[in-house]
């Protein structure tokens, strides 16, 4: 069973996600994390590129360790835990100058594909261009979307120490960046729309488990 779930930033993909992996029984990957790691090394590298072509090579030789347990996700980049860093500020500022590199997005997107086979396709997969790009051929294929205010409202009680403003701009700015490379505002075809504005996690959960195809 392999279950792809896109959508807009705050929507509740990853708390979604985790919970419908959790309840199945099955592995979670979370794409958008992968990102993220490659961009914490990026920033921690006094040496790294700024032309996009050779940051898709930084990217390419970098090793990722991302960790499947619904209950405790993690992520390494070439042994060294980034779990944390990866939800910094800074992280979540520059995330899109590498996201919205192709080529950055091919490297990744190969290497999302040998983590799902990896694991037999018993999986849940969450983040951009999943039911598109990354997976197409899921069981089940979520557009998980939410309103821009319920977003934001979400993404702030997430956060700690971080302004309105920065939250505002990680949610709209990112999601309109990340909207030039990657379709996950409207549902393609076979993808199934979940509005999660007036809903609690719990009721987002199993509305999307009563959607799993049955054996």
């Amino acid at each position: 069973m392999l279950i792809a779930i896109d959508g807009p930033s705050g929507s509740g993909k990853s708390s979604t996600s985790r919970g419908v992996a959790e309840r199945l029984q099955l592995a979670y990957l979370d794409t958008g994390s992968m990102y993220r790691a490659a961009t914490v090394a990026w920033l921690d590298d006094p040496d790294a590129p700024t032309d996009p072509g050779a940051i898709a090579r930084f990217v390419r030789r970098l090793r990722l360790d991302v960790g499947t347990d619904p209950r405790r996700p993690t992520i390494a980049v070439d042994g060294r835990d980034v779990t944390a860093a990866i939800r910094e500020p800074r992280t979540s500022e520059k995330v899109s100058v590498l996201a919205t590199i192709p080529e950055v997005r091919r490297v990744l997107t190969g290497q999302m594909r040998r983590i799902i086979a990896d694991h037999g396709r018993r999986m849940v997969v969450e983040g951009r261009d999943i039911t598109t790009v990354v997976a197409p051929d899921a069981d089940l294929r979520i557009l998980l979307v939410a309103d821009p205010a319920a977003r934001i409202a979400r993404r702030q009680a997430e956060l700690s120490g971080v302004s309105v403003a920065e939250v505002v701009d990680q949610v709209v700015r990112r999601d309109r960046d990340d909207a030039t490379v990657s379709q996950f505002e409207a549902p393609a075809p076979g993808v199934t729309l979940v509005d999660s504005t007036h809903d609690d996690l719990a009721t987002v959960i199993g509305r999307i488990c009563d959607l799993v195809p049955s054996a």
